[in-house]
């Protein structure tokens, strides 16, 4: 089975349908889209990083482009270095997915993500063999694989660069690296911005422990540290530590609504939210589009994945939008959504205000009841015309006014059609969503 390329790289079980032959191809075509002089290439920590690096690198110094080794470090500071730089990049890493995963994830140059006629043009050169016929250089010509041991240096003072010489002194913060590639990076940078860190979970790495119970899928652990420290705040990273979820003062999960939501109203104070406009996608709860719409900050929605969030705020010049997820982008800090660098942004609006999480995530919006099912269906294309489905959408989203709504959509990855209902109250989410999920079911299933 050949990877494809989905809405963030290729993706799959790492040496059986991600392989070290394709990474080698991919590595030589991405010399040949991308161009050069140099590639830069990172990873986070999961056992099959070094392989599909190793093949990865020799595919791009085939091609006569040097390869530069950036060792364990999170996606944005990937994209960071290459966006210095003026380089393409690559990151070795499968995100929140469990450790047999793995995935390659590219930047063009300048850190950005691949345009979708760069990405059309690197499959062509895949699927023409990329890896297969003799390299076009030889003797010197072939590329140079080199360490960088400052990239990380580099990375922290980037970060720390955005909170503008202020700093988190006085913060007591527990902190979650999801045994991933912000391990080392993720408690350094909290310390060197003047937070006093209390706890670190997940730093202990051993190749198969990525995401394994912690990080920003699996909170609970920082929950229990930040009540039993008595912390200010938690914040708990993805593996390739592109996202946050934080936890707030009482031990409350504040997820990516939340935190847009607050950092929404810290920047439209500050008057550097562009446009007094936040792009989110459709996942993100009604509850945040009401809150917006209170305070005067228009909401601009788009599909689900942070790729689309992106391309909105390019193509607008808007300045902040993120995912339910724990994605949050800041295009005037990074090309990339950042984890650490979303954490310490809501934490600097913390110190500053001098009010505690609870109270600015509290105020800033309030959670409707979301309620998601997965309905696995055999004909997902069915969706569209199953008239009793619709009609029975019709009716719950008239029963619920504007104190409600339902999204139904098929999945990108999987033959599922994903039923989400927010209601006023929890009960009345269940029991929309159930008779939704049924009626698919009936319909497609």
């Amino acid at each position: 089975m050949t990877p494809r390329f989905g809405t963030d790289g290729v993706r799959g079980v790492a040496n059986t349908e991600l392989t070290p032959e394709f990474a080698l191809a991919l590595g030589r075509a991405a010399a040949r889209v991308l161009g050069g002089p140099r590639l830069l290439i990172g990873r986070d920590t999961r056992v099959s990083g070094p392989l599909l690096q190793a093949a990865l690198t020799a595919g791009v110094a085939a091609e006569g482009i040097d390869a530069v080794d950036l060792g364990v470090l999170p996606t944005p500071a990937v994209a960071a270095l290459a966006a210095a730089g003026g380089v393409p990049a690559a990151m070795i890493s499968a995100s929140h997915n469990g450790f047999a995963d793995n995935g390659i994830k590219l930047f063009a140059r300048g850190g950005h993500k691949l345009a979708d006629d760069v990405e059309a043009r690197l499959v062509a050169e895949l699927e023409k063999g990329a890896g297969m016929a003799p390299g076009a250089v030889a003797g010197a010509g072939v590329g140079v694989v080199r360490p960088d041991r400052d990239g990380r240096e580099r990375y922290q003072q980037m970060v720390l660069a955005s909170l503008a010489g202020r700093n988190l002194g006085g913060l007591r913060v527990a902190l979650d690296c999801a045994n991933g590639a912000a391990a080392e990076t993720g408690p350094e940078l909290l310390r060197r911005a003047g937070a006093e860190v209390v706890a670190v979970l997940g730093d202990h790495p051993d190749g198969v422990n990525i995401n394994d119970g912690c990080g920003s899928t699996y909170p609970g652990g920082l929950q229990a540290a930040v009540v039993e420290l008595g912390a200010d705040a938690g914040l708990a990273l993805d593996g390739d530590a592109d996202r946050v979820i934080a936890v707030d003062d009482t031990g409350a999960v504040v997820d990516g609504d939340q935190t847009i939501a607050a950092l929404a109203l810290d920047r439209m104070a500050r008057g550097v939210l562009t446009g007094n406009t936040v792009v989110v996608t459709v996942m993100t709860n009604l509850g945040f589009h009401l809150a917006m719409a209170e305070r005067g900050i228009s909401v601009h929605t788009t599909a689900v994945g942070d790729r689309n969030v992106l391309e909105a705020l390019a193509r607008r010049g808007w300045s902040l939008g993120g995912e339910q997820s724990g994605h949050v982008i800041f295009p005037d800090l990074a090309t990339t959504g950042d984890g650490v660098l979303t954490g310490l942004q809501l934490l600097d609006a913390v110190v500053r205000q001098g009010r505690p999480l609870s109270e600015l995530a509290g105020e800033a919006m309030v959670r409707l009841p979301q309620v998601l099912r997965n309905v696995p269906v055999t004909r997902p294309a069915g969706l569209a015309g199953a008239s009793a489905v619709w009609n029975e959408v019709r009716a719950v989203e008239a029963g619920f006014g504007d104190r409600g709504r339902v999204l139904l959509r098929s999945s990108g990855t999987e033959p599922l059609i994903r039923v989400m209902v927010e209601a006023p109250t929890h009960d009345e989410a269940e029991a929309a969503a159930a008779r939704l999920a049924d009626l698919v079911a009936e319909a497609i299933g």
